[in-house]
C-alpha cells in the first residue's frame, strides 16, 4: 500500500523543535536568501526555495505513518522521504536535515494516542545527534545507534547515556563490516530494546553504511539491512505488537541506497 505524504503541522512541529527554528525554517527567503534562491545553513546544508516544503511533507510522512501503524491499517510503515532528519537538534538544523521526522513522529504517537515508551534504533553510518539531543533527557525513550567513529557530526560516544541510560551508542570502526554490526545488535541492542519495552518502535533508516558509499568507510551489504530490519521486526512482535515505523535517513551511493532499502523494504512487508 503507498499512500501521499501529507505536511506536517506546525503544532506537531513544535512538540519537538524550539519556535525559533520552525520559524527560520518555514520563512527565511525574502530575508537571507542569495539571488539564485539558496539559503546556507551550515557548511553542508542548504534550503532552495522548496525545501521547507518537503521537509514538512517528511515529517508529515512519520505522522500518517504512526496514524496508520497505531490504528492497525498496516502493521509497519517505510516513509520514503527526503530530506532526512536525524541531525537536526530541539534548536539547530544541520547536517542536510531541517525537522527532526523520527522525533516528531515519536511525539505525536504520544500526543494522538497516549504511548508513553518509544524505541528508536539508528543503523545510519553517522550518529543521530539531533535524535540524540531531543530525547537525552526523556527516560521514557531509548535510542540506540550504531554508527563509524571517527565521523560526522563527532557525537555518539559509549559514553553518552542519557538521564537513564536511555541512550545507547555502539560506535563501529572504519572498515567494520557485517560480523560487528550483527554482534553488537543480537548480543547488545535488540535485548535492550526488547527489556525496555516500547508500545512502537521507530527506525532511522540509514544506508550510508553500505560498503559502496562514498560518505564513509563501513562496509555493509543490503543482506545486513534485510537482516536487522527482520530481527527489530521480530523483536516488536513480541513487544508491541509488530508496531514499526520507519523513515529514510542517509545513502548517498544510488545503487546501493536502491538495492538497500528495497532489502528493507522486503523485511517489512515479511514481518
Amino acid at each position: 500500500m503507498e499512500r501521499s505524504a501529507p505536511e506536517a503541522s506546525r503544532e506537531a512541529l513544535l512538540r519537538v523543535h524550539a519556535e525559533n527554528l520552525v520559524d527560520s525554517m518555514l520563512g527565511p527567503w525574502d530575508r537571507e536568501a542569495n539571488d539564485a534562491g539558496i539559503l546556507g545553513i551550515d557548511p553542508d546544508t542548504f534550503m532552495s526555495p522548496g525545501s521547507a516544503k518537503a521537509a514538512l511533507h517528511a515529517a508529515g510522512a512519520a505522522i500518517a505513518a504512526v496514524d496508520g501503524v497505531v490504528r492497525g491499517e498496516f502493521q509497519n510503515a517505510f516513509c520514503a522521504v527526503r530530506p532526512p532528519g536525524h541531525h537536526a537538534e530541539r534548536a539547530r538544523a544541520m547536517g542536510f536535515c531541517l525537522f527532526n521526522s523520527v522525533a516528531i513522529g515519536v511525539q505525536h504517537a504520544r500526543a494522538a494516542y497516549g504511548l508513553g515508551r518509544l524505541a528508536i534504533i539508528d543503523f545510519d553510518v553517522h550518529h543521530g545527534n539531533g535524535t540524540q539531543d531531543i530525547f537525552f533527557d526523556d527516560p521514557e525513550a531509548l535510542y540506540v545507534s550504531t554508527h563509524q567513529m571517527p565521523l560526522y557530526p563527532g557525537t555518539g560516544f559509549e559514553s553518552e547515556r542519557g538521564v537513564a541510560r536511555n541512550i545507547v551508542n555502539k560506535p563501529l570502526s572504519p572498515g567494520s563490516g557485517s560480523a560487528e554490526f550483527r554482534e553488537i545488535y543480537a548480543q547488545s541492542l535488540l535485548p535492550r530494546i526488547e527489556e525496555f519495552g516500547p508500545d512502537i518502535v521507530f527506525i532511522s533508516a540509514g544506508f550510508d553504511a553500505h560498503r559502496a558509499d562514498p560518505l564513509a568507510n563501513l562496509n555493509l551489504t543490503e543482506a545486513d539491512f534485510g537482516w536487522i530490519t527482520g530481527e527489530i521486526c521480530a523483536v516488536a512482535r513480541r513487544i508491541c505488537g509488530g508496531r514499526v515505523v520507519s523513515a529514510l535517513e542517509g545513502g548517498y551511493d544510488l545503487g546501493a541506497l536502491a538495492a538497500s532499502a528495497a532489502a528493507h523494504v522486503d523485511a517489512l512487508c515479511e514481518a
